[in-house]
């Protein structure tokens, strides 16, 4: 049951940040990737502190501080960054493809580390569900930047830091509880991303701000780092590292269907089988139950 309930906390997380995609993409436009990067991690981060700090909650031991501090310099900071560049080269498309690898990274390297065991139905599930993205973003898959290969392998590394991430920080978490590892972690993520911005101006823009560039940084701190992030930390903390990865599957559908809402992009007969092929595939992956080992 409490496999269950990770899983279902990753899947409302993957599905906040597919959302994200459309303020991020929105933003992009006035301000720089860097920037955009502080407000949600900075406005995530002040958020979680106060929810933090409320009862009587376990902050990470001292022997865990430099292992938060080094995991939220990689989650939160580094890993926007590489996102970012990503679609600077790539289409937005083929960049869902390369992230959603996240699953055969975390199940490859849980493996290596000996925090996970390969199993067949694991395999299976996290390599349908994989398919399943790549059947419902057919139709722009084609579509791409010359060298777009670039902005492929720059997400790759991407998913990497995130998979780490995930393997990582399921023991901490096991130990201080989801809400104050996340607000050390983003913070310290936040503090770095804010002061290379301030080094590079890339706040300069934030002058010509009006109501729609405010209320999309807004969503970005409040839905797409706060209460996205703690569900991903939730799920850490109560299934194993490959069965939260995998529901990032659903980013990158849950982004097609806004896009169908929001911007009246059709929505065609690949999405729909997409959609069905990644829940079975997360499904198959996440019902596994040998293929966890403890972690310490």
């Amino acid at each position: 049951m409490s496999e269950l309930w990770g899983v279902v906390a990753a899947a409302a997380s993957s599905a906040l940040g597919g959302t994200s995609i459309a303020a991020t993409r929105y933003l992009v436009g006035h301000l720089d990737p860097l920037a955009i990067g502080s407000f949600r991690f900075g406005i995530g981060c002040l958020l979680l502190a106060p929810v933090a700090l409320l009862g009587d909650r376990r902050w990470p031991e001292r022997g865990d501080w430099l292992q938060t501090a080094g995991l939220g310099l990689l989650f939160f900071a580094l890993f926007p960054i590489l996102f970012n560049a990503s679609l600077i080269h790539t289409s937005s498309a083929r960049g869902a493809l390369a992230l959603s690898t996240l699953p055969l990274l975390s199940l490859v390297v849980g493996a290596a580390l000996g925090r996970e065991r390969l199993t067949a139905r694991k395999t299976a599930g996290v390599l349908i569900a994989m398919a399943g993205v790549g059947f419902a973003l057919l139709s722009g898959l084609g579509h791409a930047p010359p060298q777009a290969w670039r902005g492929d392998l720059l997400m790759i590394a991407a998913a990497l830091c995130m998979a780490l991430y995930g393997i990582w920080s399921k023991p901490v978490i096991g130990r201080c509880g989801p809400i104050p590892f996340t607000t050390v972690a983003m913070a310290v993520g936040a503090a770095a991303l804010i002061l290379i911005s301030l080094l590079r101006g890339s706040f300069d823009a934030v002058a010509q701000f009006a109501v729609p560039q405010w209320s999309a940084a807004l969503y970005l701190g409040v839905i797409g780092a706060a209460l996205t992030f703690y569900l991903w930390a939730f799920a850490l903390g109560k299934a194993s590292p490959t069965s939260v990865a995998v529901t990032v599957t659903v980013n990158p559908v849950t982004a097609s269907l806004v896009a169908a809402v929001l911007l009246n992009e059709p929505i065609g007969w690949n999405l729909v089988i997409g959609i069905v092929v990644v829940g079975i595939g997360i499904w198959l992956a996440t019902t596994d139950g040998q293929g966890v080992r403890a972690s310490g």
